[in-house]
């Protein structure tokens, strides 16, 4: 029995620090996501909103992207941050403005011209803004932008995250982001998210950020048939 003495003296000595550090890691908060956000005319920023409203309050602060020719996006983002404030007392968000890349119903040529416009203005925008990197999984929206805190640590100086639903706005963006990551400034992450409208065919954005975005979802299994490097998910909005 007097073997056994110190041993029963020292398991409690061992137990304490383990304790001290389990309940540092439960009260460890996750660090704070800036996530840029392109919205868009027309049924775009609602549904990106809609998106927005499933996501944590480790999202912040949210910034903004819209065309400078957009009336409606601004007063949707508005209201939709005041009453997320009466939630999250610490919300942030910004509002930036870009030449819009194509109109309705505008040529393919001169479509060339303003898309390169607006590319001139989101290269220095999308460089000041350097959101962080969160990683996807294909569960929900709020897991697929999921990092632990060390990962974030890690890779967010490095990284950038866009989220965008399909206004031709976030062309522009994404390429931009696209050439920082080429020129070695800062690597992107984009994660796409297809309108629910879309059902058979992908939008023009679509068509196109399929081949460069790095999680392209959809909310119709005919589109993931039809594009297997897409992620279904159902519909999330």
């Amino acid at each position: 029995m007097q073997s056994l003495l110190p041993v029963a003296l020292l398991v409690p000595l061992l137990l304490v620090p383990l304790a001290l550090l389990a309940r540092r890691r439960r009260g460890r908060r996750t660090p704070p996501l800036r996530l840029l956000v392109v919205a868009g005319s027309g049924g775009h920023t609602t549904e990106i909103l809609r998106l927005l409203s499933c996501l944590s309050e480790s999202y912040s602060p949210r910034h903004y992207i819209f065309a400078d020719s957009d009336k409606m996006s601004e007063a949707k983002i508005r209201s939709f941050e005041q009453k997320r404030a009466e939630t999250f007392s610490n919300s942030q968000f910004t509002l930036d403005r870009i030449p819009r890349s194509r109109e309705v119903r505008q040529s393919w040529t001169s479509s060339v011209v303003t898309t390169l416009y607006s590319l001139l203005y989101s290269l220095p925008l999308t460089y000041r803004l350097k959101p962080d990197l969160v990683e996807f999984s294909p569960v929900s929206l709020d897991e697929c932008m999921m990092l632990d805190s060390k990962q974030q640590e890690r890779w967010s100086p490095f990284l950038l995250m866009i989220l965008c639903n399909g206004p031709g706005t976030c062309v522009p963006v994404c390429i931009s982001a696209l050439l920082l990551g080429l020129l070695g400034i800062k690597r992107a992450i984009i994660v796409y998210v297809e309108s629910i409208c879309r059902v058979e065919t992908l939008s023009l954005s679509g068509k196109i950020l399929y081949y460069f975005s790095d999680y392209f979802i959809v909310q119709w299994p005919d589109l993931k048939e039809k594009y297997p490097k897409s992620v279904y998910l159902g519909r999330i909005v």
